[in-house]
């Protein structure tokens, strides 16, 4: 493993498991040393302080993502089918979002705010008094997918094995990248949806799944019609993905953060009205996603070098989250910092569309859980950390808990 004895020998990769597992001394020997940093081994470039990786963001038109925004896929030169926004650049970016974005307003996320009460509830009830619960096997891993799978229209009964499916496709072997291809990608969409699809074909209902089959827009060409079946799958398993992996690790870093820093667990815990400062504070300091590739459509010049045509550009915004130049003392973890943007979700034209939804999960989440528990420390003999080369999180956070007045009356009904 890499050992950094000077700001010449600063080494970052991204299948590296020991760096993955503590990236931040790292990312601020980068942002103080090697802001524009050049991995030759994987033949990519990355940026690490927020101006920088704020502006990329902003810039489509110069970083895109049409090539994929994950660096095995890019490298692999997989083929995207269309319909996974994540993966393209404007015009099609902007007519396949506009569809999504009917669905995913914040209104809308917020008026299914009981049954994401209630999937908590199912989840937690039956471990008040236990002396203890996994913040991921028991409630991180089970509400998003019910969440996701209830907007979808995802029987029940199936959710958990598509969420599965989903966290194998995105692991990783320690010290390389995953080999995939678009057979792969196509196949596993395929594989996990397609008897859904059809159903609902036959038998429509309110469910998203639904809306994506009927739904009309004019394409490009300026043709009316309806989604191809091939770009359901996609839209299905980017939803299904983005709905269950993200979401949880954010639920998972929200329990061991707050063990980490008991002080501030007790101060929300006796004021609940803290809980979205909090997840805030959570997707800043412990971003899910930390990582977002890009390919350059023309030379770049940044920090006295010139980058060619073509390159891959790593926007590492889990570093851009803790820049001191941004965030005063960006490495505490304060629920009382005033607010300022962070780039947890993003930017502008590939400003996360589930954002409203994830950060109702997660205050959802911290807010049920404290009403059956004022207190927590991680069984850390017993955690395990997830790998993989864009979202970083935890498989399993079990904890010892203390519980709640609330909890021990119960507190089950939303």
């Amino acid at each position: 493993m890499t050992t950094l004895t000077s700001a010449n020998d600063v080494y970052y990769d991204p299948y590296d498991f020991e760096i993955d597992t503590d990236p931040y001394p790292l990312w601020k020997r980068m942002r103080d040393s090697v802001p524009l940093y050049y991995n030759a081994k994987y033949n990519f470039y990355a940026l690490s302080r927020f101006d920088d990786v704020e502006k990329a963001l902003l810039d489509w038109d110069t970083y895109r993502s049409g090539r994929g925004t994950v660096l095995e896929l890019m490298t692999q030169n997989i083929q995207f089918p269309p319909g996974n926004i994540l993966f393209e650049d404007p015009p099609i970016h902007d007519l396949h979002r506009r569809i999504l974005a009917r669905v995913f307003t914040p209104k809308k996320m917020l008026a299914i705010e009981p049954q994401v009460r209630a999937f908590c509830a199912r989840s937690l009830d039956p471990l008040v008094g236990s002396g203890g619960f996994d913040f991921i096997a028991d409630l991180g891993a089970q509400m998003p997918m019910r969440t996701i799978g209830m907007l979808l229209g995802i029987p029940e009964s199936d959710q958990q094995a598509i969420r599965d499916q989903i966290d194998h496709g995105l692991s990783l072997e320690e010290g390389a990248p995953k080999d995939m291809s678009s057979q792969d990608i196509l196949a596993r969409s395929a594989g996990m949806f397609a008897e859904y699809l059809d159903w609902r074909a036959r038998n429509p209902s309110d469910d998203l799944m639904t809306e994506l089959i009927v739904a009309e827009f004019e394409d490009e060409t300026g043709t009316t019609r309806r989604l191809s079946r091939p770009e359901i799958l996609t839209y299905v398993n980017m939803l299904a993905s983005a709905g269950n992996e993200t979401t949880t690790r954010l639920i998972g870093w929200t329990g061991r953060v707050l063990a980490e820093h008991p002080d501030q667990l007790r101060q929300v815990a006796q004021d609940r009205s803290l809980v979205p400062k909090v997840i805030e504070e959570v997707l800043r300091y412990e971003s899910p996603s930390p990582v977002q590739a890009r390919s350059l459509s023309r030379d770049v010049e940044i920090h006295g070098q010139t980058l060619p045509k073509d390159s891959i550009v790593l926007l590492l915004n889990g570093s851009a989250n803790r820049d001191e130049r941004q965030f005063p003392d960006g490495g505490r973890f304060d629920i009382n910092r005033a607010a300022g943007h962070h780039l947890a979700f993003g930017k502008r034209l590939h400003f996360c569309l589930g954002a409203a939804l994830a950060r109702l999960e997660g205050n959802v989440a911290l807010d049920e859980v404290l009403k059956r528990w004022s207190h927590w420390e991680v069984d850390h003999d017993h955690a395990v950390q997830a790998h993989t080369s864009s979202v970083r999180g935890w498989d399993k956070v079990p904890v010892f808990t203390a519980t709640t007045a609330a909890g021990a009356a119960g507190a089950g009904a939303p």
